[in-house]
Formats: C-alpha cells, sequence, structure tokens
C-alpha cells in the first residue's frame, strides 16, 4: 500500500491511499479511519490492516471509483508531515569510506563494530514541492540521496531480530545540507546541526514492506535484518549525477533501529534514514574528481535547481530550489579570536 498526505482544501494535512495516479481519502472510505497519517500510525497494526483491505478492493474492483482525485490536482506534502522525531543514520560502508579517503583519511574501524545516527530537525521536514533556502545555505549546498523508515509500532529495548515488524513503511529521504556551515560547527565536534537542519525531504509517499517483498534480498555477512535490491538515482536539472542500491547497506534498519531503541522508546511516526548511498552527494563527488582530477569542476545546488530522486518501489521525489531574498548571515556573525 501506498500512502500519501496532501494539503486539504481547508489547510490541514490529508491522508489517502494512492493507486495508479488517483488518491482516495482514508476517512472516506471508512469513516472510523483517521484523516492524518500520525494517527493512522499510532493505531497500527489494527488501522493499518483496515487501511490495506480497502487497498486491494481499491486495486481489484470499481467500487470507490467516485471517491478517486488525480493526484495532479493535489499539494503533497510529506507523506508523514509532523514526525514525531527524525534520525538519520550513516549506513553505507561505500560513502563513509570514499568520503575520509578523499580526505586523505584512514576508515575508520568502528564503522563495522556499530550503527550510530544523528538528530536532526523533525520540524523542518518537506515533502516534493519547494525547498526554501537562506542565502548562507548555498554556501556548497548539498543534496543527499537516501532511503528511510518510518516507525509504525512503539517499542524499548528492541533487538536487531524483532525490528523490522517496527516499520510502517519507507520512503525517499533528501537530507539536505549546507556544507560550509557543517563543516565549521562540526571544527567543534559537535553537529552536524545548522548545515542540516533547515531541511529534511520525503516522499512522495509510504510504502509499507508487504510491498517490497519481490525486492528482498540476503543482508551483509554478520548483519540482521531485511535488506532490499533497490535501486536508487539522482538527477539535477535532468542530468543524472548519482545511482546507488539500498542493497549496499551495512547496516541494516533493523539494527539501526536496535541501538535507536536501546534504553529509549521509539514511536509511531519517528523517522529514521538510512544516510548517504555511495556517490549520493555533491561533496563526496566534488570530493573524489578533484582527487582524481585536479583539473575537475566542482559542483553544488543553486537557485532554481530541480533535484529528483529515485527509488524503485518508491517512486519519484522532485523539488525545485528557491532562494529567500536576505541580508540575514549567520556567517557573519562569528566573534572575532582575540
Amino acid at each position: 500500500m501506498k500512502l500519501i498526505s496532501y494539503l486539504s482544501l481547508s489547510g490541514e494535512d490529508q491522508l489517502a491511499i494512492y493507486h495508479e495516479g488517483k488518491c482516495y481519502d482514508l476517512n472516506q472510505l471508512d469513516d472510523n479511519l483517521p484523516d492524518n497519517m500520525q494517527a493512522l500510525l499510532w493505531g497500527e497494526p489494527d488501522l493499518m490492516e483496515i487501511a490495506k483491505t480497502f487497498n486491494e478492493l481499491i486495486k481489484t474492483t470499481n467500487t470507490y471509483d467516485t471517491l478517486a482525485k488525480d493526484i495532479q490536482s493535489l499539494t503533497l506534502l510529506a507523506p508523514v508531515p509532523h514526525p514525531t522525531s527524525c534520525r538519520d543514520g550513516y549506513a553505507f560502508r561505500q560513502h563513509v569510506e570514499a568520503a575520509r579517503r578523499n580526505r586523505g583519511l584512514e576508515m575508520i574501524n568502528e564503522f563495522d563494530e556499530y550503527p550510530i545516527f544523528y538528530f536532526t530537525n523533525h520540524n523542518a521536514i518537506t515533502g516534493p514541492g519547494d525547498i526554501e533556502c537562506m542565502p548562507d545555505h548555498f554556501q556548497q549546498l548539498d543534496f543527499e540521496l537516501e532511503i528511510a523508515c518510518v516507525i509504525g509500532q512503539q517499542g524499548i529495548n528492541i533487538k536487531a531480530a524483532e525490528a523490522d515488524k517496527h516499520i510502517a513503511g519507507f520512503t525517499i529521504m533528501n537530507d539536505m545540507s549546507a556544507r560550509v556551515l557543517q563543516m565549521e560547527e562540526m571544527k567543534l565536534n559537535l553537529g552536524p546541526a545548522k548545515g542540516k537542519d533547515f531541511s529534511t525531504v520525503i516522499g512522495p509517499w509510504l510504502v509499507t514492506p508487504d510491498e517490497l517483498t519481490p525486492y528482498l534480498t540476503p543482508c551483509k555477512n554478520n548483519h540482521t535484518g531485511n535488506n532490499y535490491q533497490l535501486k536508487m538515482q539522482c538527477w539535477v536539472n535532468g542530468i543524472q549525477v548519482s545511482e546507488g542500491n539500498v542493497s549496499t547497506m551495512d547496516w541494516t534498519f533493523a539494527e539501526i533501529i536496535e541501538r535507536c531503541a536501546y534504553g529509549t522508546y521509539i514511536y509511531p511516526g519517528d523517522v529514521i534514514g538510512s544516510g548517504t548511498v555511495g556517490t549520493g552527494c555533491f561533496l563526496e563527488l566534488n570530493g573524489t574528481g578533484t582527487r582524481l582530477d585536479p583539473n575537475y569542476t566542482t559542483q553544488w545546488l543553486q537557485p532554481n535547481d530541480t533535484v529528483t530522486m529515485a527509488i524503485d518501489g518508491l517512486g519519484l521525489l522532485e523539488n525545485k530550489i528557491v532562494a529567500v531574498e536576505s541580508d540575514f548571515s549567520i556567517l557573519n556573525l562569528k566573534k572575532q579570536s582575540k
């Protein structure tokens, strides 16, 4: 089942099932079903199973055709417009290894010992459409091609072998990054923070795990949890800049959840990103390019650029970069060293 959230005429987020270009409001299918994603996730698994029953009827009959709305007529929001929290992992060894190599660093052994994550701004989650950026954000503005899972079942101290059942679904994630801000603050060994907290994009819909069963593939040796053979791609202004695969995740979502839930609860509506796939950002691509060719032309996102991401089974996520007119700069607020 694919679930979307869109902006209703009353200005609220409305939950709907998506199928072949048409959307069906969940609470019009059954007035006992909620009209927003957060309520559905907190009611999972019972409400989710009822929704899946309607999804099958939509796919196999014309019973609900009169309720269908064309997705092109809707303003899509993030599928989970108001996440309970948002974490981002560091699951792809290829990306970590390349990024360190480009900085002249050896691969860090701890990467293979445990998965890590950071918290980002769950109030800055957006969906398809415009991404508004301040002037400082354009100091090496970057995309990050990722997949994210959304938690649908509360839990604490969850073992990896049991963690996949806590996942309500998956979506594409673009972890937007202002690299100059990010690198500046991380010199103090804390972060990322301001380099990340202005926008994290997810969408276009939430795909329940049962839809991805045909893509299941073994996880890597000595790891635990579901893994999926899903091609990941990114284009900027129609030119492909990145390609990877979800199957190359070294740490599975199950293992990341195990660490997230150690000693603390995870909740329905929590969003957890995978971290960047190999080749999945300009920071890595520029670093590799200049390391191999001193004449390499680096690239960063610019105003009016269009970023398009696609992952097999999860759809296509498209955003336009929009510059906010302002003379406010936190980079210019730095105190002079004495």
